[in-house]
């Protein structure tokens, strides 16, 4: 098929959605974006109120792709990125009253007291363990495998509270963290092939790609203005509300409200599975069913802001409480000190993350009990002697991350088969390939590279 014969609706206007449309743009491949909101950029939204700006969807992303990199930079001229302060680099983690920092190397390692002695003596062996034959072998087995139990307690457990807010009893490697599984596949260790990995040479757009932490001047939300001027406002229609698609044996027609209707070539989904029902009526139930079995993390977001910080030192990118301590959230960012201007001068924003996975109940609790649970909490944690913010934000997510379990495998067959059977129709966005911002871009990017070169 020609490019100029090819016609893409791309149903959902979030980063995934957003970036595929950049790529087709840039390609001269016609496409419209439908968006069911009255705004564009998903859970992706900055808010400016009383000298703070804060996020109330994602905080950041990494620049761990080169993909992400490639775009920031070809969107420089419509907004610049921010890249975390020196602090972002120190994770803190908290066990029994005090924080502790994450260790970064081999003194550190040995000093920290997150871990316990014998599982200190036992890294040491790590290398020559024999890797794991299971593909499905949750996080939690693996970690306990190779690295004991206090690593999985007070390194691992965070760390994946942190990016999915799961329970690494449930997430499974080979999905949910698949660099960390290829280290063991690959190499036969996680600390053996790490080393190795940075004695391989690298492609030369890897350079860039630092893993340092990036936001926006002025908030994420200027990413997606970004990406709207770059596409087009006349190509992404807003309000697009019962959206059918229809197979026929030109391709797919489009319709909706307001005598919405078009023909296409391509349709490319970046939307939540409970919506495929009414989007896709031609898909049998079953199938349905195995992208519905997809669970969801409950995340309910509380950013809050001082307008005279005197609290403990915010010099760090923030501090995660692992799941043994038992307490009622999760993590703290220090969003004011990774980045200027979100706060007042001498003033600093705290974004808090609370419920996930082993604790959903959290979710449906009242705003007030919401605010008690913080003044309780950070009044220790923060060491906050007078808990009076200016500031409170609070945004609950029912299905905020998609978590990456043994059925993953079901899932990703059921998205090549049916790609197979509907040619043209392509699945997108977190139910396969990562949560993250980067791992947005990045499969945007090739499922655009996908259509370019049909």
């Amino acid at each position: 098929m020609k490019q100029k014969d090819k016609k893409i609706a791309i149903i959902g206007a979030g980063i995934t959605g957003l970036t595929i449309a950049y790529k087709l743009k840039k390609a001269q491949i016609p496409f419209v974006v439908f968006e069911k909101e009255n705004r564009i950029g998903g859970v992706i939204n900055t808010i400016a109120k009383n000298g703070f700006v804060f996020e109330t969807g994602p905080n950041s992303g990494v620049l761990s792709s080169s993909s992400i990199v490639q775009l920031l930079e070809d969107l420089n001229e419509y907004s610049q990125k921010e890249t975390a302060g020196k602090n972002a680099a120190k994770r803190l983690i908290w066990k029994g009253t005090q924080w502790h920092a994450l260790p970064s190397g081999l003194l550190s390692g040995i000093t920290t007291p997150l871990f316990l002695w014998k599982d200190k003596i036992r890294i040491l062996g790590e290398p020559f363990h024999h890797k794991g034959k299971n593909p499905l072998e949750n996080l939690s087995a693996l970690v306990k495998r190779r690295l004991g139990n206090s690593f999985l307690d007070y390194a691992v457990d965070p760390f994946i509270l942190g990016i999915y807010a799961g329970d690494p009893q449930y997430i499974v490697p080979k999905y949910a963290l698949p660099k960390l599984y290829n280290l063991e596949q690959k190499y036969g260790s996680f600390i053996g092939g790490a080393i190795k990995k940075r004695k391989e040479p690298k492609a030369d757009d890897q350079d860039k790609v630092t893993r340092e932490i990036f936001s926006m001047k002025g908030g994420l939300q200027k990413l997606i203005d970004a990406l709207e001027q770059a596409v087009g406002k006349e190509n992404i229609k807003t309000n697009c509300n019962n959206l059918l698609i229809t197979p026929n044996r030109v391709g797919y027609q489009v319709s909706g409200n307001n005598n919405l209707s078009g023909q296409f070539t391509h349709i490319v989904s970046t939307v939540n599975p409970a919506e495929y029902k009414a989007l896709f009526p031609f898909l049998k139930q079953n199938d349905l069913d195995i992208f519905m079995r997809l669970p969801y993390a409950k995340v309910t977001g509380v950013t809050i802001g001082f307008n005279n910080w005197e609290g403990m030192p915010l010099n760090a990118f923030g501090g995660l409480i692992p799941f043994k301590e038992d307490r009622n959230i999760l993590g703290v960012l220090f969003m004011s000190s990774m980045f200027g201007n979100r706060a007042p001068e001498n003033g600093a924003l705290l974004n808090i993350f609370m419920g996930g996975m082993r604790k959903p109940e959290i979710a449906a609790l009242s705003d007030d009990e919401i605010k008690q649970i913080l003044k309780e909490e950070l009044s220790e944690l923060m060491q906050i002697k007078n808990f009076n913010p200016d500031l409170v934000y609070i945004k609950r997510y029912s299905k905020a991350i998609a978590q990456y379990g043994s059925d993953s495998e079901a899932r990703l067959k059921t998205i090549a088969f049916l790609e197979q059977k509907f040619p043209g129709l392509i699945f997108a966005g977190s139910i396969k390939d990562g949560v993250g911002i980067a791992d947005r871009v990045q499969q945007a990017s090739n499922i655009a590279g996908q259509i370019i070169e049909g």
